[in-house]
């Protein structure tokens, strides 16, 4: 009886395809996970101390809904010396719980049912489903491995109809690590400005790029004013427990926003905000430290993929890269099942991702050094072996 009386929205949607490889993997021992994207550092210590110190000090009340000022402020000053964008802390910044919060906020402040929103792909788990709970209709955008994962004009004009609302997206990006330097998202920009579309830009791995610089399509001509730029605390400064993001965009935008999350929400942790501030003013030598450590793991684990005789092409930010596991004659969700299965190393498939991630897995190098290395060592054993065939999949 209750099942049917659940909503309709809520049960299209299908559980997470990370989650499922690694309740599977909490039943077994010595497993090896490269799967959740989770930083392995602790947060700082200042960052930390800070936190303890709002708990004495500074009290644990609610602040006002956009967030503490102080924090605005320090969000607000952050970007216009990283990406020289102007948002006003007073109305053009809000405070969140991390920043899949503002993700689903933007698209509920925009999209009435039946619209349509487009989701290049391979993504983020959560777009789709965001969509589908906000009444919306996601179109999936394909990505490719011979344009390294980038996104291109040309594969959303064809897209894009009457019924096109906004287009979602996160670069540098997950699951595949590709980035969208500035020339390329000039392209998108010059079409986007063609057609009434919000842009909700997930930027949340901004600061872990590697060679390249990371730009914000906010900051391109015209794209300023139907931009949504989401980002958050979780990844560079190691806080995912802490549950703290942002958005930022027009005020209209930025205020309808709002009201979803006063009535959902109220504030975000007080705790966490506190710390986020001590993050933005004096935390940037320990972003720069664990960059450098992610930057020598990517190496190194690109390396071993090729080594092993698979497709990798070399990922520029976050920290994930998308072998291509398709010529071993197993889906992505048969390679996983049987890795673990196998080897007692978990990674996720690339379906997860969406449809244009088939024949790949996403593997996080957010993990040490040493757990890199032996993971490599079992998946080598495993591929040769599937290589030459002695490695069947059966269902169960």
């Amino acid at each position: 009886m209750v099942k049917e009386m659940l909503s309709k929205r809520v049960q299209a949607i299908k559980p997470s395809g990370i989650r499922k490889f690694f309740d599977i993997a909490a039943t077994m021992e010595d497993v090896i996970s490269l799967g959740v994207g989770e930083p392995d550092f602790p947060t700082p210590e200042p960052i930390r101390t800070a936190g303890i110190r709002s708990i004495t000090e500074k009290g644990t009340r609610y602040t006002a809904n956009s967030g503490l000022m102080e924090l605005r402020r320090a969000i607000s000053s952050y970007l216009e010396h990283r990406f020289t964008l102007e948002y006003d802390p007073q109305d053009q910044v809000l405070v969140t719980v991390g920043g899949s919060e503002a993700v689903d906020l933007a698209l509920r402040a925009v999209v009435d049912p039946g619209d349509e929103v487009l989701v290049p792909e391979p993504t983020f788990v959560s777009y789709a489903p965001l969509t589908i709970m906000a009444g919306g209709v996601p179109v999936p955008v394909p990505t490719y491995e011979r344009d390294d994962f980038r996104l291109t004009a040309e594969a959303i004009r064809p897209l894009i109809s009457e019924r096109t609302k906004a287009i979602v997206f996160c670069y540098p990006n997950n699951p595949t690590g590709a980035v969208m330097e500035k020339e390329d998202l000039a392209a998108i920009a010059g079409l986007l400005r063609e057609h009434r579309l919000v842009v909700i830009s997930d930027e949340v791995y901004a600061e872990l790029v590697y060679g390249v610089e990371h730009t914000s399509i906010a900051s391109l001509p015209g794209m300023y004013e139907r931009t949504v730029l989401v980002s958050g605390f979780s990844k560079a400064f190691s806080m995912t427990g802490w549950r703290l993001g942002y958005a930022c965009g027009p005020r209209e935008l930025i205020a309808a926003m709002k009201k979803i999350h006063q009535y959902g929400i109220m504030s975000a942790p007080t705790t966490a905000q506190w710390a986020a501030i001590e993050a933005l003013e004096n935390g940037w030598a320990d972003v720069e430290k664990m960059r450098r450590e992610y930057d020598q793991r990517r190496q190194f684990i690109v390396q071993g993929f090729r080594a092993m005789g698979l497709s990798c092409f070399e990922p520029r930010g976050a920290f994930y890269c998308f072998p291509r596991i398709s010529d071993l004659g197993l889906s992505s969700e048969e390679f996983c099942t049987a890795l673990l299965e196998a080897e007692r190393v978990a990674v996720v498939p690339g379906s997860a991702f969406g449809d244009s991630g088939e024949g790949f897995v996403r593997v996080s190098y957010a993990y040490s050094l040493d757990s890199i290395k032996q993971a490599l060592e079992r998946m080598d054993r495993f591929i040769q072996k599937a290589a030459g065939g002695s490695v069947k999949w059966t269902a169960g």
